[in-house]
């Protein structure tokens, strides 16, 4: 449900917004949403709370569009976190079953920055990678992957197989993503491979749970790797 998505998302939004202001400079920016501002600064829309308005108008109108009541129970969004912070867990332990079969130590994570985040301070790294959850999930689940299943329809004659298309070539971008540009990492077989498998892993969450359960267990995951 859209709306249970948004209720769930939106703490996270407005501790990473407001996290970026307190910070100032010293804040590490997403660079999903360093993207996103580009493309809207571009067009005129450069606006500071022009982006994070954007996504919550963006998951009302998926609201609309589903004609779902317009309530939430308490109870599914604490059954939201729940189930955000098992499958965190479980993507965990995927990234250290890769390790083994790598030999090697498990320290990779979905740090979607090339800066040494691990000089920064808590708060800067837990700002951060909220940041991750909320607008890579945006990016790359919400927005490439529907963009990808509706352009595979054309040449695909069954949703099924237009919806492989959309999780794998998601999933592909999602890992390139992150060795590309300015602040790009360098280019390690091992991370590459796993964040495919864990884009693959966060569109399937997306296909069957949502935008909000994807997000939470992103973050829940980052914040797990990253602080924890």
């Amino acid at each position: 449900m859209p709306l249970a998505s948004l209720m769930f998302v939106a703490p996270l939004l407005v501790f990473y917004e407001l996290g970026v202001l307190l910070l100032g400079p010293e804040a590490i920016r997403n660079g999903a949403e360093v993207w996103l501002r580009q493309i809207l600064y571009t067009i005129g829309l450069g606006q500071y709370f022009f982006l994070p308005t954007l996504t919550v108008g963006i998951l009302l109108a998926a609201h609309y569009l589903s004609r779902r009541p317009w309530y939430v129970r308490s109870a599914t969004l604490w059954g939201m976190l729940v189930e955000s912070l098992f499958l965190a867990g479980c993507l965990r332990v995927l990234l250290g079953l890769q390790a083994i079969a790598f030999q090697q130590l498990a320290q990779h994570g979905l740090m979607a920055t090339g800066i040494n985040i691990w000089s920064r301070s808590l708060a800067e790294r837990a700002v951060a990678f909220v940041g991750a959850g909320v607008y890579e999930e945006l990016v790359f689940r919400l927005i490439i992957l529907n963009l990808v299943v509706g352009m595979a329809r054309v040449f695909h004659p069954t949703p099924t197989a237009a919806m492989f298309s959309g999780v794998v070539v998601s999933s592909l971008i999602f890992a390139a993503a992150h060795h590309v540009g300015a602040f790009g990492e360098p280019f390690e077989l091992f991370t590459f491979l796993f964040r495919f498998v864990a884009g693959i892993f966060f569109a399937l969450l997306f296909v069957h749970r949502g935008f909000g359960i994807v997000a939470g267990a992103h973050a829940a995951y980052d914040l797990l790797v990253g602080l924890v």
